[in-house]
């Protein structure tokens, strides 16, 4: 493999910024030193520039297998590699659904074929498949984790067996990630609505899924979690309520219950329904402005552990009205890391911060072998982010197959220069090489 030295750069990594080289061999960072040269190197300038380890994107929605139409493992993969992620990890909510081990396995398959950046994906779960689930102790080492849906359904995979829930909790060896709200609360308020106006709105789809059916869904996770020292990890927090649920007294390699917040909910609020509609239809419901800020406060504050997307394309057609049939997502993969350098530039949070909560943290929380961080030894999964130069979002520019961005018209003081998977630039200058395919997660339990 192809040697490469960037030079010049500032190097953002763990809690600080240092000038220097980074030499990269063999898919891995050689060293990382002040000056450096070898002859038998591609030399990358990267003055003015910052290196920052690759993102790692711990919820994506790929629709691979049966949902083709709307995204696949490899036009979303290179999405975010143009993005500046470098590895995901993906839901099991497909068709059919990744309920066996074997249809979990073909989804590796199909990774390992199309993917430009690293990929691990989730075991599902339902009420009837729990021991199949809990086969994923044999995995534990090279699977992220398995993925619960404590509320609202998703085809069959919608758990609220407590029978069902209490052994997953009880007998799992790898990490639980859940999707928490609550169905019963949820169901009651959409019948509370609908006795009251005809036509559902954007605008009332976080009254339906409101403050309550997320916090009671999560607190049930927790209290499970706690009387089974259950890893749980509680997926895209958006509401103040349920932050005092978690906390910042422990070191995060401590924790036993972490928490994420998605990049959509510190981004928009309630009021961008009146002007995006669905486009910003999701679950858990984008909600009031009060929420944003609260979680803004927990995020920098370290209550909340992990910045995700919960990337989840639709087509246009599919996020039309009425309410009942509009599908809920959004596509957001191409820029996360450019929308929170945008709020670098606002002065809300500083290039060590997203650092650490998009890569440093996700490592951490997920026990991921030998990435996460620009350290000798480690797999390269780098990015190149130019802080001058501006880039903006726009039909042409969409990489995601659906070919829509809530952030269309919207312009980034930031730009994604180059971002190297497993030491080799998939993506740069002169747009992509896809003569390489990306690599099986592994980690370290």
């Amino acid at each position: 493999m192809q040697k490469y030295i960037i030079k010049n750069i500032r190097i953002v990594n763990e809690g600080s910024i240092t000038e220097g080289d980074v030499l990269i061999k063999d898919g891995r960072i050689e060293k990382v030193a002040g000056m450096m040269s070898d002859s038998n190197a591609i030399e990358i300038n990267g003055e003015g520039k910052y290196l920052l380890p690759g993102v790692i994107d711990d919820q994506v929605h790929f629709r691979e297998p049966g949902l083709t139409h709307k995204a696949n493992i490899y036009t979303e993969a290179k999405a975010g590699v143009a993005g500046g992620v470098t590895s995901f990890m993906e839901m099991p909510n497909t068709n059919p659904p990744a309920l066996t081990q074997d249809l979990l396995e073909e989804k590796y398959t199909i990774a390992s074929n199309t993917s430009l950046a690293n990929f691990s994906f989730f075991m599902g779960t339902s009420n009837e498949n729990t021991d199949e689930a809990l086969r994923t102790n044999e995995k534990k080492d090279i699977v992220c984790g398995i993925k619960i849906f404590m509320g609202s359904s998703t085809g069959n995979m919608l758990v609220d067996n407590y029978l069902s829930l209490g052994k997953l909790f009880r007998e799992s060896e790898v990490l639980i990630a859940t999707h928490c709200e609550d169905e019963k609360i949820i169901k009651t308020n959409y019948q509370s609505l609908k006795e009251r106006k005809e036509n559902l709105e954007p605008s009332d789809h976080p009254v339906i899924r409101n403050a309550d059916a997320c916090f009671e869904s999560s607190f049930s996770a927790i209290q499970l979690a706690k009387q089974n020292n259950t890893r749980l990890h509680i997926l895209h927090i958006s509401t103040a309520k349920e932050l005092q649920l978690f906390t910042n007294m422990l070191p995060l390699e401590e924790k036993r219950i972490t928490s994420e917040v998605c990049v959509h909910h510190l981004h928009f609020t309630a009021d961008d329904y009146a002007k995006l509609g669905y486009l910003i239809k999701c679950n858990p419901a984008i909600k009031a402005p009060e929420n944003k800020e609260a979680l803004w406060e927990a995020l920098l504050d370290d209550r909340l552990d992990i910045i995700a997307t919960d990337h989840a394309p639709h087509t246009m057609a599919e996020k039309q009205p009425p309410y009942e049939k509009a599908h809920s997502g959004l596509p957001l993969i191409q820029h996360s890391l450019p929308l929170m350098l945008y709020y670098h530039k606002q002065g809300k949070i500083s290039l060590e911060k997203i650092v650490e909560k998009m890569s440093h943290a996700v490592a951490k929380c997920f026990q991921i072998k030998e990435r996460g961080f620009i350290r000798e030894g480690y797999f390269a999964d780098l990015v190149i982010a130019d802080l001058d130069k501006t880039t903006s979002v726009t039909k042409e520019n969409i990489l995601y197959k659906c070919g829509w961005s809530p952030l269309e018209g919207f312009q980034f003081p930031a730009s994604i220069e180059y971002t190297f998977v497993n030491g080799y630039p998939v993506y740069g200058k002169n747009g992509f090489d896809e003569s390489y395919r990306g690599m099986r997660l592994n980690f370290n339990r």
